[in-house]
């Protein structure tokens, strides 16, 4: 949620190339899956970039390229049909199934409470103002008012982005925009923070243009060490304009921008959007993976770096979540986009490894 390049799209040809990335470089897939226990899933269902640049490792020539994009495209199309038949759901204690009993709960909120009511004080924070403190050019200002972050008496979170003007923007000068956007960003800094285990939250996005909403991690020495040599890893990012896609990505020394990221689409197609999705991440010593509704799209390793670059995530982060509008990737607002728009968040739990 940091830095973030005006665009993201990759070529056609450039595509094709990263659509077997996942499975021909970086962080030994196979062997990934192994370890990790996931039954019939590659994590070849994603796209992964390291500081703009497609990781293509062993590939001469696009015709060779275009057979393992095919040989990629036909495992994933075999381990989401797999996938679909998997029995199990989310359960507060980890255990989807009897592989995932390794893990236990150990940090959630669950947002149970009237509607219109603060989210659990003794977990959350506000972060409050406007650009130029966030750094990508944003539109909103960001308020502790409950018609920005409250529970909706329904078991959710909401987070809702507002076309308005309220009397703590008037008279100020905002860095970008008209001060007619307000919004609202929820962090665990200074009450909860932890390295390595299971990071998760069910999340209904908006979509409308200019939108971004994420649920996303800092590392909690953020106030000794700068960003971003203290580590950011995105868990979910979407853009209101496209949100048939999830983003996941880690941000260090050396892949500040641009970023190690990964990104991938639900199975079948359709708009996230339309329902609540569950987004993790699952972090050890070494290596992130990404996840949306319990299916691996990509992981990042520290062997993937190149020289200058710095793994940074080998320390406690503390946890975000925010509906930002406008900046330099989602780009503005404009006459389509739907306000109120609104994020809800079901739970966000964190899980440590049992072992």
């Amino acid at each position: 949620m940091r830095l973030r390049p005006l665009t993201r799209r990759l070529p056609g040809a450039v595509a094709m190339l990263a659509a077997a990335a996942v499975l021909i470089g970086g962080c030994d897939p196979a062997r990934d899956v192994a370890r990790d226990h996931v039954t019939g899933l590659d994590r070849i269902t994603g796209i992964t970039r390291i500081a703009g640049i497609t990781r293509i490792a062993g590939i001469t020539g696009l015709r060779h390229a275009r057979a393992a994009a095919h040989v990629a495209h036909t495992r994933i199309a075999r381990a989401h049909a797999a996938a679909d038949h998997k029995p199990g759901g989310p359960k507060a204690d980890g255990s989807r199934d009897p592989r995932e009993r390794e893990w236990r709960l150990v940090w959630s909120d669950e947002f149970r409470g009237p509607a219109r009511h603060r989210p659990d004080q003794a977990k959350w924070s506000f972060d409050r103002g406007g650009e130029p403190q966030w750094g990508n050019h944003e539109w909103q200002y960001y308020t502790d008012r409950p018609g920005n972050v409250s529970l909706d008496g329904h078991g959710n979170l909401a987070v809702t982005a507002r076309h308005e003007r309220v009397r703590e923007v008037r008279g100020k000068r905002c860095g970008f925009g008209p001060c007619d956007i307000t919004s609202g960003r929820l962090t665990t800094k200074g009450k909860f923070a932890r390295a390595y285990g299971r990071f998760e939250a069910r999340i209904k996005i908006p979509k409308g243009q200019g939108l971004w909403p994420a649920f996303w991690m800092l590392g909690a020495n953020v106030d000794k060490v700068t960003w971003p040599a203290n580590g950011e890893i995105d868990v979910m990012e979407a853009l209101g304009r496209q949100p048939t896609m999830v983003h996941g990505t880690i941000h260090g020394p050396g892949y500040v921008a641009q970023g190690i990221e990964n990104h991938t689409t639900l199975a079948r197609g359709g708009s996230l959007a339309d329902g609540f999705h569950t987004y993790r991440v699952d972090w050890a010593p070494g290596k992130v993976t990404w996840y949306l509704d319990d299916r691996p799209y990509g992981t990042a390793c520290a062997g993937q770096l190149r020289h200058g670059q710095k793994w940074v995530f080998d320390h406690p982060h503390y946890l975000l979540l925010n509906l930002a509008v406008g900046g330099d990737w989602p780009g503005p607002p404009d006459r389509s986009t739907p306000f109120p728009a609104r994020m809800l968040i079901d739970y966000v739990r964190v899980y440590a490894h049992r072992g």
